[in-house]
């Protein structure tokens, strides 16, 4: 077993990516971190995400979901941190890589990957305690009927915990802001702004949504991360994708980019 959760105090890496807002991922070995990324520092989302969805508050060996969980950090860090049973959920990387990762954070006996479509989730109604998904709901969440249908594996009076990347408003119009041209990809219209997102979850009938907000300085962070991980990346993939990322938000200043987090808690029966 690795030990993911210890540095050298003075190792610049890990002081670089240390921010006092997030004790708990700063206590994640920085390597291990980069190694696994699949975009922004999820451990720090989650760690954002945790107290709006009442994870403390969480019965220990409570059953959550973690919903697109990549290379299964934010499954490991449920786990270690909140002695929670995790199905660790994604449709792109192999149940046997994660249970490798998962077995070598020391959490096998609490973590399961599983691999499955986000439409079609093999798990029976009322299975869960919380949903946390990290940067992979804005792909299928969208959908008008897609949180009816997820929410019925929580149950009663549990919640749903959701961190995306959004807007600060939504554009109007079918063109992107002049200085977002250069690197605008159609995905990007997938980024919704918190007012639509409680709008979209609070017309559905499926939650009641506790919150919907935006991360100051979200961007910042983001962009401190992308030229980490653009510096110390062995992935040639994630080299590139950071270092355009990097790019686009100097470009915009956290005008149009950044996150939002999103909580609802499925109602109990009347």
């Amino acid at each position: 077993m690795s030990d993911i959760t210890s540095h050298t105090p003075h190792d610049d890496l890990a002081s670089r990516l240390t921010l006092p807002r997030y004790p708990r991922s700063s206590a994640y070995d920085a390597r291990w971190t980069i190694d696994n990324a699949m975009g922004p520092h999820a451990l720090w989302l989650l760690e954002w995400l945790a107290p709006a969805l009442g994870l403390d508050t969480l019965r220990p060996g409570a059953r959550v979901l973690d919903l697109g969980c990549g290379r299964a950090m934010t499954s490991v860090f449920l786990a270690r941190e909140y002695d929670l049973q995790v199905i660790a959920h994604d449709l792109w990387i192999e149940p046997d890589e994660n249970a490798r990762r998962i077995a070598e954070a020391g959490v096998a006996d609490r973590v399961l990957p599983v691999r499955a479509e986000a439409h079609a989730l093999p798990f029976g109604e009322e299975s869960f305690d919380a949903i946390v998904s990290v940067d992979a709901y804005q792909y299928f969440g969208t959908d008008d009927l897609y949180l009816p249908t997820l929410t019925r594996l929580l149950k009663p009076g549990g919640r749903i915990g959701v961190v995306v990347p959004a807007m600060p408003e939504e554009i109007e119009g079918s063109e992107p802001p002049e200085h977002m041209k250069p690197f605008w990809d159609p995905g990007f219209w997938c980024f919704h702004s918190p007012a639509w997102w409680r709008r979209h979850w609070s017309r559905s009938g499926a939650v009641q949504v506790e919150t919907a907000d935006w991360l100051t300085d979200g961007w910042r962070e983001w962009l401190l991360w992308c030229d980490v991980v653009a510096e110390e990346s062995t992935e040639e993939f994630h080299l590139r994708a950071s270092r355009e990322s990097a790019r686009m938000l100097r470009a915009d200043q956290g005008r149009t980019l950044g996150f939002a987090r999103v909580v609802g808690r499925r109602p109990e029966p009347a």
